[in-house]
């Protein structure tokens, strides 16, 4: 492995920020695309006729299928660039959100939604990589950050068509215009740059495939060393972090619209709003991991904000009757589950600074989205508690995941300031 001081004193540059602004802008798409449908749970079911317990099966065969998504696409991207496969996984959750309005039965609705999430698993890991090896060390985990805000934004969306323009226009329409997103095609087509990290790595392919490597061994290669001796370890520390952070994120989001709207008896219009409060805390949240992450490590911002989305969870769940009269302290803890959720910003940079190039989109892809896949069960326990506990009892559980996250980070090295190796 050749090991390569990059960007260390580099400022970013105007390229940097088109890469940034592009990544941002696929990643606010992307979980436009998946909250969008939980939005759109209730007056799908009751069009389609279908059960809570289908429609979760539906919500976790999208979430299944980012795994599938994320491990392929991730692979493709080590080989292929990340500028392509950028553009690639846009179109395809674009185009599976688009055919989901066409959907007239439950196997329709599960297949287009299968394939939102091929593109959904895809898309974070590629622009969250692009990101990684184009920053300078120093700067790495601010600006990964501001990349991870296009998901609070992108539920800000979601929220607004969701809970204000689908009464107007009806479920369908909705999902007719996300074909939207795919125009940023054209933009990437156009002006952005392939990674020069991911370049001057293909270069070293070239030489290996030129000595009698071929490319399909290449290729299978790489998603092997991730179980190599080298690897292992690491990759199975990364694969459970992002299995407790993920399932702390799912077992909040996949139903809290339902939550609000169904067992508080909101309207779709006041949970809209109230979901827009969350995100406001998404959104400082995770602009602020970024620094603190930069200032005192990775290890204790992603304690720190653990234990702040638990404490906002327990509130809105568990204790939603006691602080219930108490309109500025319930809201406030719907600010702080948003707000821990910034721990979501540390893992563009802590896998850039874990794995080398060659793999790191492939270790990146597999971990994140392996632990997304898992979370096709989370839907469904949530479904399968509240028959008897309420959607609050469900989702109460993401606290639990959420504590074991700040808890497991420790059993990695710190990575704050490390330099990118080719």
């Amino acid at each position: 492995m050749s090991h390569v001081l990059l960007n260390e004193y580099q400022k970013p540059t105007r390229k940097h920020f088109e890469i940034l602004f592009m990544s941002w802008a696929g990643w606010v798409f992307d979980f436009y695309d998946l909250i969008l449908f939980t939005f759109l749970l209730i007056p799908i079911g009751k069009e389609l006729q279908l059960s809570n317990m289908e429609l979760s099966y539906v919500l976790g065969s999208s979430l299944a299928a980012t795994a599938f998504g994320g491990v392929m696409f991730g692979i493709l991207s080590d080989r292929y660039g990340r500028k392509s496969v950028l553009q690639w996984t846009i179109l395809t959750y674009s185009v599976g959100t688009f055919f989901s309005g066409f959907s007239t039965n439950l196997e329709m609705l599960v297949l287009f939604r299968i394939v939102t999430g091929l593109g959904v698993g895809g898309e974070w890991a590629t622009g969250q990589t692009y990101v990684g090896e184009t920053f300078p060390a120093h700067v790495r985990g601010r600006y990964g950050a501001v990349m991870q805000t296009g998901a609070p934004f992108g539920i800000v969306l979601a929220s607004l068509v969701g809970g204000f323009l689908a009464p107007a226009i009806g479920w369908k329409a909705c999902f007719f215009v996300s074909i939207l997103p795919a125009l940023l095609i054209v933009y990437i087509r156009r002006r952005l740059p392939e990674s020069d990290v991911w370049l001057e790595r293909k270069r070293l392919d070239t030489v290996e495939s030129a000595r009698g490597m071929r490319s399909l061994t290449l290729i299978l290669g790489k998603f092997a060393s991730l179980f190599s001796r080298e690897y292992r370890k690491l990759f199975l520390q990364s694969l459970i972090l992002a299995v407790f952070d993920m399932s702390a994120y799912w077992f909040t989001y996949s139903w809290l619209p339902g939550y609000l709207h169904q067992q508080r008896e909101f309207s779709l219009v006041k949970s809209a709003l109230w979901m827009l409060v969350t995100q406001a805390g998404g959104v400082f949240g995770y602009l602020s991991f970024g620094y603190v992450a930069d200032r005192f490590g990775r290890r204790p911002a992603y304690s720190v904000y653990s234990v702040i989305m638990a404490l906002g969870l327990i509130m809105i769940t568990l204790l939603w009757e006691i602080i219930v009269i108490y309109p500025a302290i319930i809201l406030s803890c719907m600010f702080l589950v948003g707000f821990g959720t910034g721990m979501f910003s540390g893992y563009g940079p802590l896998f850039a600074e874990l794995f080398p190039t060659d793999i790191r989109n492939t270790a990146m892809g597999s971990a994140f989205n392996l632990a997304r896949g898992i979370q096709f069960f989370t839907p469904v326990i949530i479904a399968g508690i509240a028959e008897r506990y309420g959607l609050g009892g469900g989702i109460s559980l993401a606290a639990l995941f959420a504590l074991l996250t700040g808890a497991w980070i420790w059993t990695f090295p710190e990575t704050k300031g490390r330099k990118i190796v080719i």
